[in-house]
């Protein structure tokens, strides 16, 4: 009772009209998204019906990428994550569609819909599937998606017709490691695998974790030991980065130890005037310098940036105009490849509208096709990622490079959507004098496999 004490009648009128519209704002936004999920299964639906009418034999997915190509374009948004919407969305109409009508009268929230939705995944008749969508719903209007997702798998597992050992079969199929790019300089690696595996591998990093903390403890009674006060959080974290770092896939290398010889591989791009600088350094030059970015997106501590620096076999050396920070060229001490560096420097992604994967994982394709006399140059040439650059080839989707590596798509629906080049990781000046004083060169990308 003491925490509301002193609260007066006036505050709790105002704290009951609040709890009561944020109740009305939930209701609304969940039947929002019920609206939006029945749109995207439509327009889902739609892309399969224009597929059939052809026959195509890759079964509509051209038809659908480019259905999505389109809604991602105009909601600015990844096609891939439209795609990824409109099968969930399809799923939870067309195959549990009293849990979609619960969500559009505000009873439940796209929470509780999800998790109803992945318990149920396989049930495939029609009528079981309907009781077990009943049973579920209403525990879920009694409960937090968090609760339901237990008491749902419960309600589930009396309606499968497959035993749990067939279906992780199929499941171990799926499994797959990913990436998760955070803020700060930071990523999360991800894991989708058997879970006695994962469990075990954890259990294996916490016993190593705990073993190095019991250690650290007992060198700390001797005064003249270095202190390492890493907690068993950050200790997993770092033995996990140096067994696949340095370790050796024993289980699966080749007679001649292929695997073992493979070395991780990172590229960083960093203004010369931050990579010259020293920790102590004050300059305003140097201070107003940006940060050092991975696969040209995301930033990363200097001190890991000169790391690299140290270690890595080659650089390209990036040049940009000193007040606009436009790229003008690039080159290699050594050099080769000349262009392909000239167009993953100038791209740094691929060039879809609303795709951010990096451009050395991408495809370099002819805007206008050699075979029609389209010429191998900066100006006809661009990074697409394997995904749009088949949509580009299969699809109505067309473009055309203007100057300045500026692309214009035209969507099946006659949209135009602009996407230019990203900005570069440079320094600009307001003065060209200053420019020339500084005498800092632009930037520079660096490969490196220093693992």
């Amino acid at each position: 009772m003491e925490a509301m004490v002193d609260a007066t009648d006036t505050q709790m009128a105002m704290l009951a009209d609040l709890v009561a519209s944020l109740e009305a704002a939930e209701a609304t936004l969940s039947s929002m998204q019920a609206a939006r999920d029945g749109l995207l299964a439509l327009a889902g639906r739609l892309a399969v019906d224009i597929a059939k009418q052809g026959d195509h034999p890759d079964r509509g997915d051209m038809t659908i990428r480019t259905v999505a190509a389109e809604i991602g374009a105009v909601q600015r948004v990844s096609d891939r994550t439209v795609e990824r919407r409109m099968a969930d969305a399809s799923w939870l109409v067309d195959r549990l569609p009293t849990v979609w009508e619960a969500q559009g009268a505000g009873r439940i929230n796209a929470g509780h819909s999800r998790v109803i939705v992945d318990a149920g995944a396989h049930i495939d008749d029609a009528v079981d599937r309907e009781a077990y969508a009943a049973e579920a719903l209403a525990v879920a209007e009694n409960e937090s998606p968090n609760r339901l997702r237990r008491i749902a798998r419960r309600i589930a597992e009396r309606f499968q017709e497959r035993d749990v050992t067939d279906r992780h079969r199929d499941a171990r199929k799926r499994r797959r490691v990913w990436v998760k790019d955070l803020d700060d300089g930071m990523a999360e690696l991800g894991m989708y695998g058997p879970a006695a595996l994962v469990h075990g591998m954890f259990d294996r990093l916490s016993q190593m974790a705990h073993a190095i903390k019991s250690e650290n403890q007992a060198a700390a009674k001797d005064s003249t030991a270095t202190r390492d006060d890493r907690t068993i959080d950050e200790l997993r974290a770092d033995l996990l980065a140096d067994l696949v770092l340095t370790g050796t896939p024993s289980a699966h290398d080749t007679v001649d130890g292929l695997l073992s010889a493979i070395h991780a591989r990172v590229e960083v791009t960093v203004p010369a005037t931050s990579l010259r600088g020293s920790d102590e350094d004050t300059s305003s030059t140097d201070r107003g310098s940006p940060p050092a970015e991975l696969d040209g997106s995301i930033p990363i501590d200097i001190d890991t940036a000169r790391f690299f620096a140290g270690t890595a076999s080659g650089w390209d050396r990036v040049f940009t105009h000193p007040t606009t920070g436009a790229m003008l060229s690039v080159d290699r001490y050594r050099p080769s490849e000349h262009l392909r560096r000239h167009l993953r420097s100038r791209d740094q992604r691929c060039r879809f509208p609303t795709c951010g994967l990096a451009a050395r994982k991408c495809d370099l394709d002819h805007n206008r096709a050699a075979a029609t006399g389209g010429e191998t140059t900066h100006s006809n040439l661009a990074a697409f990622c394997r995904r749009h650059h088949m949509l580009k080839h299969h699809s109505p989707w067309h473009v055309e490079q203007r100057s300045g590596g500026v692309l214009e798509w035209t969507s099946p629906t006659g949209r135009t959507y602009i996407d230019r080049p990203p900005a570069q990781n440079t320094v600009t000046f307001v003065d060209a004098d200053v420019w020339f004083d500084a005498n800092a060169g632009g930037a520079a990308s660096m490969s490196s496999a220093p693992f």
